[in-house]
């Protein structure tokens, strides 16, 4: 025994294992009891015995052996590691066990084997037991099958799976063991019990005897439907509701639904074997059958029909067959045979099934067109195979052949179709009824019950009847509107008779009938519910059985039943009765209406109706109107009230009050009473003839919208539009028209009769009024929100004039949501509960296509043609392709019946010459555009060999084949292509192009579907076979749709699919799933319930029918282009999905929305520069390469991870692309907020785009580009400028995506590329688009070669790098590319250099051979025909880059071109002190060096001469007119939204056309006037600020000295200019909009127009300059009250600061801020005081006291004072908390000067301390200023008198002007507020002239009509410059500054800029500054010379010299980086101050 205590000291899990079996006992013993008593089934401890439980099964041993079973049931039942060991273990049980002898150990086995299934091994175990079935042993085997009988009878057959079971059934009853036998025969009652007679085909052909017995076992069978007893660990709750059952006592509630769903789940179909019967024909068949004696052709019959016998056919080619076999039914003469080959055709239908579909188009026709047979047999024949086809298709697709022959002439034909339609629909749902189908159904079946022959009669009524039971009365009743009482009550008569093959439970009664389904008549449904049923069900004509309901095969929305049958859906549907129906009423005579007016209305009204006196008529109205108000509903006749209206004189009424009156009643009684169609009809006629009467038409419009509204409008309209147009007035037309449209926005759009409407339209478009014309344009637009643009095609033959106006309104509308109808809705949608209404807005559509008049040309598709496309020379079959595209495109619109054209084409797709094959597939796609939604019946027959296609070697071919599949996708939704097995056909042929085209083509539609056909079940294996396909790209491709076949199959699906992998396929696919499963989208919502529709993205869903249950999602996304058919999620463009928006993407992680809140981009200090020392220090891999590696994408994560938030990065390096949707959506929702954080991640987020470049989905690199636009736009508002790690490692990827085949692309990467030269400079851009024009790709180089003549053109020749020269070599090499866009591309580029450089451009190409050179020789000649001026790009999408170098170019080219660049060589060679790439044409700089050397001769030479060459210039160059390119190419686009129309209106008010800026300036003053449309203009206030503001110094500078231009145009454009601002200034919430250095620069224009004396002399220059004062005063009154005080305290600064600025402009500046001062009181509290303080903090700074002192006024100093003193006052201490934006305080005396007059208003108080305060700080008061108050008003007073007199006014004004010099300060101000503001400007201009007359100040602007306005430098220019003398009147020295102004004034004149250019943005990136501390004017954001300065120096440290100076040179210089900034200011102060020494 010693070695017992051995292996007693052992684990347990070592005891399992151990040699000994006491031990292996001992082992299984306590590892039972460790299994009982683990707690925690995810225990550690289990995974111990993983490998051992095998040997538990397998012991050796059989005492061992029976614990070992019973510790592994334990372990199975409690581990959850246990399914890892099913194979095994289950295998072992099988065959160790079963084979024991000791009944214990079987028993065990068996509930092994059933523990592993409830564990969810079913399939597993299942396997093994299969495979067991082979066994030798007989023993086994009836182990095994007991096994199964028992899993089957616990479990149910929806869990074992019967067909693999049934398969080998028989071969077990073949057995020579009886146990077998036995055994088999209990497991085939035990099966028969779940599925009934679906078990009797594959038994049929086993031994009599035994099936015998079988039948008798069978007899004894229950009937009631068995149910699960034992359930898997999933269905707990299922488990917990049956123990409940059993515990209340059976079957209470019949199984509840569980049996429902369990009950259908074999179909007998399914488990026969397919037979392949194509290759048993007999060889002669085909000629046979068209033998001239019957007897042959039966005899070939014969065949087929016995072959077509078998249940199931193998699927394959039967085109042919059913050709010849349709031939027969339509032409043989010998009935018999008719009826064989219809039976034949039924075989072939059951036993295809859905593999017939594609067939039953063709075969439909020709059997009801058969119908005309009168014997009894054949039309039996017929009959059932027409039903047998329908069975293999949808009604959807054979409707429109049966609605074809329902307007046959034979009464049987008539008869036989609805009896048909009758039965299909008993096969039909509510959910495959839809309205769009019942529709053109109900019209036709309405004729049949109004037929003469009364067996057509009763068809029509049983075919109706059917319909109202299948789809409920909700739905038909609208159908059947007109029909009389007694037929609807026939029709409701035979819906009660109709028993539906999907059983409607309707209360009780169909709970008894489906207590006992008949035997054999159950229609064994399979779970895609369309399904053939049993044969000898089908066969029956008449009634079906009712069947089990069918649970997966109703509609999604079956789960409540329907209310009870009698009200059909509306019941339940919680509307009432009496406001869906009709109300019917008949004519009544004259005489009883009188009767029955005479009991509701007073005697004296009715005696008056026809009084000849209009008085007595008008007070018989009012009676009636008020009996009228004081009736009820239900006691008003309608007919009888209206009836006596129109009594005589009725309509032809003269007097207007009464027929107001009249009409007014009329409206009344509609809205009161039950006004009905009867009572309509009289007053309709009067209502029209009245609608375009003045007086009364408001009335009469009034009265038919009632009437719309009681008898719906539809009817209304199509009666009222009807009489307008039978009458001649035309006023009554055009109204009618405008009625229409405006009903049209309150009904909304459903019923109406868009084909009636559509002819009345085109009449109005003929007609001569213009009015009608207009209105029915108008009604066209309103017509277009709802229809969208198929609306067109109906009026594509209109004269072209026409249909451009239709378009400019379509184009109005596009974009804009069709509003919600606000009227008649409780009448039509009350309670909608279901998808009611989103189907009826589906329709509006499909009517629209449905109502194109489409062409028949199956007549054009003759035989003839057919073997020309067939045959064997290919020129011969390409005419034969040529001729079809020509028939079609003929046509435009075809019907379905194209003949045997698809036969045709589908030959031609295999053809072996491809070009053919391309043509083919052209075509295709042209057929799908002509047919429509029709193309459906083709999917099967030609869109699959389409799909077959994609498998081509050949690129070009795949891509045209996929374009082609998704043209007809687009029309077909996808059911039909994902019905049946063709797919999953195509996807089993391992052609691995085929693969992942295909796959990639699911990836993109699955996701847009809300729901798929079982059928896509059928892909999955061989999805998973590509999963593991040796091509990469098939491999991804599966990968990428495993997702969303997940989406829609679900993961338990999927996961049992890989069952019948091998064990190591199996295992990578289930972690695949896994993954997938974590990104599986969630299915698009439905669409939302909206009665409007989108009109920009709906419409690929228009042309779906709503049967495809809205296919695609993107009918609900707002993306205005058709063509995306992907649903944006969650993009900014679906705001329409509103809430679903957030969720589509993510289900999984929950907890997502909790911590998404915070910021997305975390700003690490430091972090930037950072990543690039890493990068520069090769510590990480440079961003370089030709596609992303792994490798690189890891270190971006990495690096993402510590500054972009947890969640966003997951999104942004996701597996799926909508991901990445998703992530750039919230980029662009956080980029505003976020601007640091987005700057400090830029590198970062610039890496992460250029990935998404290379990605191939088009929504993603959109939405990328959207975003980068966006970027960019906030980039250079910012004044950012990008680094160049930055720059390197995105713009060359980006220059790789301007050669994207896609146009929209390619247009937006040009219009970044363009945006970019704002934040990056041009001439380093140059290189890299340099670098892409090497690219191999045709369309890229054509687009950077482009690219470059923008940038030559814009920025002159110095953008040219590395120098012009080697730049232009390199363009000119490409004018010999192979490609013929390159090369003009080319040429076009050089011919733009050339319209800058002139005739230079040919040395600095250098040698071009002689092709080369004349090409572009003769481009340059065409080219200078055209005017040269340089082109400003309008397009709105590239921003204008300012053109400068219009004039100088033409000045070169004038002059001697030899000489003017030698000297800018000479400048540049002098010029090397500015070593750094200047990207600024050295014509704008100052040459610092020739002034230095200039030794002042020319300075008394330069007026002279510059007046000569200005003379010179002025002649044949005017101004230099910017050439606007046509606009086209992007108008769409750049209208297609408000935002950037009024970007675009804007950009034309600076512009240098009058006419255009006024025209615009109008356009946005009748925005500005619209309240509610002013809002628009938001967002856009400073851009149109600095637009106008450009427009007066336009007008200011060039149009004022235009001798040429007419002062009248100048002066309305200026009335423009103060119109529109003075309505955007009335406008408070807009004006507050306008940011601080916008008013500057609009305060500093409006103050300089005032004080110009130019417009003085205008004669209404008086007027201009009024209207800018009561201007000034609004904007100082609305504006934001900080921006404006802020503004002002700046513009006071600049004037002060420059020395030619005149005291005038310095003096109104300070009365605004006097003005402010005044407001203060009201508007302290909205003033950011902080800000203000800064603003006087900079200002005391620049001006310390004393400096203040020196100047000549006293007024700035006492305004400052003034403005602080008032703040004091107001805010008391408090103000010192202010100054928290001050760094510095001790840098200016603001914070001293504060706490002084705080100290003041302590000590003293009230107003005595006030008064003391302003004297103690001003202590410099003069004498005379303390004269008295009094004494002051008496001289003022008198003065005024004398200036209001009309003699002394002269005298008045110089008293005033030296009262005015000497108490410089002396308030005139109340004498003036008192006075008109005529006389006002008048005393101010009275005292302008003397001051001019005094001072003897002469102005340059008059004497040479130059303005002195130098705007273009940073500086604000003055009004009086000096005069041209050297020293001025005053003595004063003048320094070069003022020459250097005037040369700069001169410049201008000429139209040269001196602005630096490059800095110059365009209008749109000027929008809305943050209001920085330290403001800049606007003319600083344009030219951002300051920014570089503020990183290295505090702003104005260094401007101790005139800062004017400092300005005017240090524009030309162009900084090279913030470091070297302030050596090179240095350096220039040096120079400047050596200059001004110079000078002195």
């Amino acid at each position: 025994m010693g070695d017992d205590s051995e292996w007693m000291k052992l684990p347990i899990d070592q005891k399992c294992e151990h040699k000994l079996w006491k031990a292996r006992l001992n082992g299984y013993e306590e590892a039972l009891k460790l299994f009982q008593k683990i707690d925690d089934e995810k225990s550690p401890e289990w995974s111990k015995y993983l490998g051992l439980i095998k040997k538990f099964v397998t012991d050796s041993n059989a005492v061992a052996q029976l614990k070992g079973l019973e510790a592994a049931l334990a372990y199975v039942e409690n581990a959850h590691v246990a399914g890892k060991t099913t194979g095994e273990v289950a295998s072992g049980v099988v065959n160790k066990v079963f084979n024991q002898p000791k009944a214990r150990a079987k028993e065990l086995g068996l509930d092994i084997c059933l523990m592993y299934i409830e564990i969810e091994k079913g399939e597993a175990v299942q396997e093994e037991l299969l495979k067991g079935l082979d066994n030798k042993n007989p023993k086994i085997i009836v182990a095994c099958i007991e096994t199964l009988r028992k899993a089957l009878s616990e479990f149910g057959s929806k869990i074992i799976s019967l067909k693999p079971i049934i398969k080998v059934l028989p071969k077990l009853f073949e057995s020579r063991e009886k146990a077998v036998r036995d055994e088999a025969k209990l497991l085939a009652v035990e099966i028969y019990r779940w599925i009934r007679d679906a078990l009797r085909p594959p038994l049929q052909n086993i031994n009599s005897v035994q099936l015998k017995e079988l039948e008798e076992e069978w007899v004894k069978v229950s009937s009631a439907a068995p149910k699960q007893t034992r359930f898997l660990r999933s269905q707990q709750e299922l488990k917990a509701k049956f123990e409940q059952q059993q515990a209340v006592g059976g079957d209470a509630d019949g199984g509840g639904d569980d049996e429902e769903e369990a009950v259908p789940q074999v179909d007998a179909y399914e488990l026969l074997e397919a037979v392949e019967i194509l290759s048993k024909l007999p060889k002669d068949f085909y000629e046979k059958i068209e033998a001239k004696k019957w007897q042959e052709r039966k005899e070939a019959l014969e065949a087929v029909e016995l072959l077509v016998k078998n249940p199931k056919l193998e699927s394959g080619d039967y085109a042919d067959l059913v050709k010849v076999l349709k031939k027969v039914v339509g032409k043989d003469t010998n009935v018999m045979l008719v009826a064989l080959a219809a039976k034949c055709l039924a075989g072939l239908a059951a036993g295809l099934r859905k593999k017939f579909g594609q067939y039953a188009g063709h075969v439909v026709p020709t059997i009801l067109e058969k119908f005309k047979e009168k014997k009894p047999q054949v039309v039996q024949a017929l009959q059932e195979a027409i039903d047998a086809i329908f069975l293999t298709t949808t009604l959807q697709n054979i409707s429109e052949d049966v609605l074809a022959v329902m307007d046959n002439k034979n009464p049987t034909i008539k008869q036989q179709t609805s009896l048909f339609i009758a039965r299909s629909f008993r096969h039909c749902t509510p959910s495959t009824l839809p309205k769009s189908l019942l529709k053109p159904f109900c019209a036709a079946l309405l004729k049949h019950i109004n037929d003469s022959a009364p067996e057509v009669r009763d068809a029509g009524f049983e075919a109706l009847g059917t319909a109202l039971k299948v789809a409920g009365e909700k739905a038909v009743n609208p159908f059947l509107a007109d029909v009389d009482k007694l037929k609807l009550d026939r029709i409701k008569e035979c819906a009660e008779k109709v028993e539906l093959v999907y059983g409607k439970k309707t209360g009780g009664a169909a709970e008894k009938k489906e207590g006992k389904p008949i035997a054999g008549k159950a229609p064994a449904l399979s779970g895609s519910g369309g399904d053939k049923e049993t044969k000898d069900a089908a066969t029956k004509p008449g009634p079906l059985k009712k069947a089990p309901t069918v649970k997966s095969g109703g509609p999604p929305k079956k789960g409540k039943p329907a209310a009870a049958a009698g009200v059909g859906g509306a019941g339940a549907k919680g509307k009432k009765g009496p406001e869906t129906k009709e109300i019917f009423e008949s004519e009544l005579s004259i005489e009883v209406c009188e009767e029955k007016a005479a009991a509701v209305l007073p005697a004296s009204c009715i005696q008056q109706l026809d009084s000849g006196n209009w008085k007595e008529r008008l007070a018989c109205m009012e009676e009636f109107q008020k009996a009228v108000e004081l009736m009820e509903r239900s006691e008003m006749p309608c007919q009888a009230l209206v009836r006596m209206l129109a009594k005589k004189p009725g309509w032809k009424e003269t007097n207007f009050q009464v027929m107001q009156m009249k009409l007014h009643i009329v409206a009344l009684i509609a809205q009161k009473g039950n006004f009905s169609k009867t009572s309509a009809q009289v007053v309709l006629d009067g209502l029209v003839d009245k609608v375009g009467d003045v007086k009364c038409g408001s009335n009469a419009k009034e009265a038919m919208t009632a009437i719309a509204e009681a008898c719906q409008l539809p009817w209304t309209a199509e009666q009222v539009v009807a009489m307008a147009f039978s009458q001649k007035n035309p006023k009554n037309q055009s109204e009618t028209l405008n009625w229409l449209s405006n009903a049209i926005k309150e009904f909304g759009f459903s019923g109406l009769n868009v084909k009636a409407f559509i002819s009345n339209v085109k009449t109005a478009l003929a007609a001569t009024n213009p009015a009608v014309r207009t209105s029915a344009i108008t009604l066209l637009g309103v017509m277009y929100l709802y229809v969208g643009p198929p609306l067109r095609m109906f009026f594509e033959d209109e004269k072209p004039a026409l249909l451009s106006q239709i378009d400019a309104e379509f184009e109005k509308m596009q974009g804009q949501m069709a509003p919600a109808p606000t009227r008649g809705i409780s009448r039509h949608s009350g309670g909608g509960g279901d998808d009611g209404e989103e189907e009826e807005q589906e329709d509006v559509g499909n009517d629209v296509v449905d109502l194109l008049p489409r062409t028949d040309i199956g007549d054009k598709i003759t035989a003839e043609l057919v073997s020309k496309i067939g045959d064997k020379n290919w020129k011969i079959r390409k005419e034969g392709l040529d001729e079809v595209t020509s028939i079609i495109n003929d046509a435009k619109f075809i019907q379905p019946n194209i003949g045997e054209l698809p036969a045709a084409l589908k030959s031609r797709l295999n053809d072996s010459n491809k070009i053919l094959v391309q043509q083919t597939l052209s075509i295709l796609q042209q057929l799908a555009t002509a047919m429509g939604p029709n193309i459906k019946q083709h999917v099967k027959n030609l869109g699959i060999p389409v799909i077959t296609v994609l498998g081509d070697s050949k690129n070009n071919v795949r891509a045209a084949a996929l374009a082609t599949v998704n043209a007809w996708a687009e029309q077909t939704g996808m059911k039909e292509w994902l019905e049946g097995e063709d797919l999953s056909e195509e996807l089993k042929k391992e052609n691995p192009f085929l693969r992942q085209e295909l796959l990639g083509w699911l990836a993109e539609k699955l996701p847009t579907l809300r729901s798929v056909p079982s059928d896509l079940l059928l892909c999955v294996p061989h999805l998973y076979s590509c999963l593991e396909d040796r091509n990469g790209d098939v491999r991804k491709k599966a990968q990428d749709a495993l997702p969303f076949f997940m989406m829609h199959l679900g993961f338990e699906k999927m996961a049992k699919a890989t069952s019948k992998l091998k064990p190591t396929s199996k295992d990578q696919v289930l972690a695949m799933l896994e993954k997938a499963k974590a990104n599986m989208p969630a299915k698009p919502a439905p669409p939302a319930k909206a009665s409007s529709r989108v009109v920009g993205g709906a419409a690929p869903a228009k042309f779906q029918p709503a049967s495809a249950l809205a296919e695609d999602s993107g009918s609900n996304t707002m993306e205005s282009k058709p063509d995306s058919k992907k649903a944006k999620a969650g993009g900014a463009s679906s705001k329409a999905k509103g809430v679903q928006g957030k969720k589509v993407l993510s289900k999984p992680n929950l907890k997502e929305d909790d911590d998404k809140s915070g910021p997305i981009f975390i700003i690490v200090p430091n972090g930037k520069e950072q990543r690039m020392k890493d990068e520069k220090g090769l510590k990480v891999l440079k961003w370089n390469f030709t596609t992303p590696r792994d490798e690189y994408i890891e270190q971006l994560k990495t690096q993402m991870s510590s500054c972009v938030a947890k969640w966003l990065q997951d999104e942004m390096f996701h597996a799926d692309f909508q991901h990445h949707n998703k992530a750039l959506a919230v980029m662009i929702e956080h980029l505003e907020i976020e601007k640091d954080g987005v700057i400090s991640c830029l590198d970062l987020i610039l890496k992460w785009l250029t990935l998404r470049f290379f990605d191939t989905n088009t929504s993603v690199l959109m939405k990328a580009l959207e975003y980068l636009k966006l970027l960019f736009n906030l980039l250079s508002q910012e004044e950012y400028h990008l680094t160049e790690n930055e720059a390197s490692s995105f713009i060359p990827y980006l220059i790789l995506k301007v050669g994207e085949p896609k146009d929209v692309i390619r247009k937006d990467v040009r219009a970044i590329l363009n945006r970019m030269c704002l934040i990056y400079p041009a001439s380093k851009m140059f290189t890299f688009i340099m670098e892409g024009t090497k690219s191999k790709n045709s369309k890229q180089r054509a687009e950077c070669l482009e690219e470059l003549g923008c940038l030559v053109e814009s920025y002159g020749m110095n953008v040219c790098q590395p120098t012009p020269g080697k730049a232009l070599k390199e363009m000119a090499t490409h004018i010999g590319d192979r490609d013929n866009t390159v090369r003009n591309a080319a040429l076009n580029t050089i011919v733009t250099v050339y319209n800058v450089h002139g005739d230079q451009v040919f040395k600095l190409i250098g040698n071009l051979s002689e092709k080369d050179m004349s090409m572009l020789e003769e481009r340059i000649k065409r080219s200078a025909k055209r005017p040269s001026a340089a082109p400003v790009r309008q397009a709105e999408e590239k921003p204008q880059r300012t053109q400068n170098i219009s004039a100088n170019a033409s000045m070169l080219r004038k002059g001697p071109a030899e000489d003017m660049s030698s000297k800018l060589n000479q400048n540049r060679n002098m010029g090397s002190h500015s070593e750094t790439t200047h990207t600024v044409p050295r014509e704008f700089q100052l040459d610092l060096d020739e002034i230095e050397n200039d030794n002042g001769t020319v300075r008394c030479e330069m007026p002279a001469l510059v007046q000569h060459k200005l003379d010179d210039i002025f002649e044949p160059v005017l101004i230099p007119e910017p050439k606007i390119r046509a606009v086209s190419p992007h108008f769409d686009d750049m209208h297609s939204n408000t935002a950037s129309t009024i970007n675009f209106v804007i950009s034309q008010v600076a512009s240098g056309d009058i006419n255009t800026s006024i025209q615009a300036l109008a356009q946005i003053d009748e925005v500005l006037r619209q309240e509610d449309k002013a809002e628009a203009m938001s967002g856009h206030i400073d851009q149109f600020l600095i637009a106008t503001f450009m427009q007066l110094r336009l007008i200011y500078n060039t149009h004022m000295a235009d001798e040429k231009l007419d002062k009248d145009e100048i002066v309305k454009l200026y009335s423009c200019i103060i119109g529109s601002m003075i309505s955007l200034f009335q406008i408070e919430s807009l004006a507050r909009e306008a940011s601080t250095g916008v008013l500057k620069d609009l305060m500093h224009g409006l103050i300089t127009l005032m004080l110009d004396s130019r417009v003085e002399d205008l004669e209404e220059g008086e007027q201009v300059i009024r209207s800018v004062n009561l201007l000034v005063v609004k904007v100082l009154e609305k504006s934001d009250q900080t921006n404006i005080l802020s503004a002002l305290l700046v513009l006071l600064q600049d004037s002060l600061l420059a020395t030619a600025s005149s005291p005038k402009f310095s003096e109104l500046v300070m009365k605004c801020l006097w003005r402010m001062v005044r407001l203060l009181p009201e508007t302290i509290n909205s003033i950011n005081l902080d800000r203000i303080l800064l603003d006087i903090h900079i200002f005391m700074k620049v001006f310390p006291k004393e400096k203040l002192k020196q100047c000549k006024s006293e007024f700035p100093i006492r305004t400052l004072k003034t403005l602080l003193h008032t703040l004091c006052k107001l805010k008391g201490p408090k103000i010192l908390d202010h100054l928290t934006m001050i760094d510095n305080k001790n840098e200016s005396e603001l914070e001293a000067h504060l706490c002084r007059v705080m100290k003041h208003s302590m000590d003293q108080t009230g107003s005595k301390a006030d008064k003391d305060t302003e004297k103690g700080a001003s202590r410099i008061v003069s004498k005379e200023e303390k004269a008295s108050k009094a004494k002051v008003n008496d001289i003022l007073a008198e003065i005024f008198k004398k200036i209001g007199s009309k003699e002394n006014t002269k005298e008045g004004l110089a008293e005033l002007y030296e009262y005015k010099k000497k108490y410089s300060d002396a308030d005139i101000e109340p004498f003036l507020k008192n006075s008109s503001q005529f006389f006002q400007s008048y005393v101010e201009r009275g005292l302008r002239l003397i001051e001019t007359e005094r001072e003897g100040k002469g102005r340059i602007a008059a004497s040479t009509g130059i303005s002195p306005q130098m705007e273009g430098t940073c500086v604000p220019a003055s009004t009086h410059t000096v005069s041209s003398s050297i020293g001025n009147t005053n003595g004063e020295e003048v320094g070069p500054s003022v020459y250097l102004e005037r040369l700069k004034i001169l410049r201008q004149r000429c139209g040269l800029d001196n602005a630096k250019q490059e800095d110059r943005p365009p209008l749109t990136s000027l929008l809305s500054k943050p209001a920085l501390p330290t403001v800049a004017s606007s003319t600083d954001m344009l030219h951002s010379k300051l920014s570089q300065l503020r990183e290295s120096r505090e702003q104005y440290q260094h401007l101790d010299l005139d800062s004017n100076q400092t300005h005017s040179s240090g524009i030309g210089t162009t900084l090279a980086s913030p470091s070297s900034a302030a050596a090179n200011i240095d350096d220039l102060k040096k120079r400047l101050e050596r200059i001004k020494s110079s000078r002195k």
